[in-house]
């Protein structure tokens, strides 16, 4: 039977509709739910991540059923499946994953797709330059993208580029633009919380208060 066929089929024979219904709300109602919490909606398809990761291959195919499903779950796989297999995505395969960050977009998707294109940047440079061309977007959720791309990378993060993306973004009006900006320098700050320090003094009278906020929780 086809992947997806058979993800859909197990999605549907647990399906929770109290616990759907709760779900959508949270989400401000803009998706449909099957109702399944992270580890169980993981239960659904782990052996199929399992089984693909073996092939080293990433079946594009498969996520575009995924993804143009109704229900939130199948985006939650395509993140999940992404991450797994993340060493075989390449550059050339970033405009399959902004086809996915541009389409049903909100934070739950954006804060984990991110990662994959920041796990690319640290095997290709030709990332880093895309990633500020995302910055100066006029879509919030390539901007958000941007700005979140390194987070954990640690001591592998290019501050030089992060200071770059987020200047980018500084004036703007944008909720999900300003909170990412914190949580980038937050994340950041657990590795070299000196630096993040110094980015907030130098450029204090140009962030958000939110962006302010938000990056000195551990400081």
């Amino acid at each position: 039977m086809d992947k997806y066929l058979k993800i859909k089929q197990r999605f549907e024979s647990r399906e929770d509709k109290e616990n759907a219904a709760a779900m959508s709300k949270y989400m401000r109602n803009m998706f449909d739910f099957y109702g399944l919490p992270a580890p169980r909606r993981k239960e659904v398809y782990h052996d199929v991540i399992r089984s693909d990761k073996k092939e080293k291959a990433v079946d594009w195919g498969f996520l575009d059923k995924c993804y143009d499903d109704k229900h939130r779950e199948f985006q939650y796989l395509v993140y999940d499946y992404l991450l797994a297999l993340k060493e075989y995505v390449s550059f050339d395969d970033i405009p399959k994953i902004k086809y996915y960050i541009t389409t049903k977009s909100w934070w739950d998707t954006i804060d984990f797709l991110c990662k994959v294109i920041g796990d690319v940047g640290t095997r290709d440079p030709r990332v880093k330059d895309l990633m500020i061309d995302w910055s100066i977007n006029e879509n919030i959720w390539l901007k958000r993208t941007a700005i979140e791309h390194q987070l954990g990378l640690k001591d592998k993060t290019d501050t030089k580029l992060l200071e770059t993306i987020i200047v980018n973004n500084f004036g703007s009006n944008a909720f999900f633009v300003n909170k990412a900006i914190g949580w980038a320098l937050r994340d950041y700050s657990k590795t070299d919380p000196g630096f993040v320090k110094s980015f907030i003094n130098r450029h204090r009278d140009e962030m958000d208060g939110l962006s302010i906020k938000e990056a000195s929780k551990y400081l």
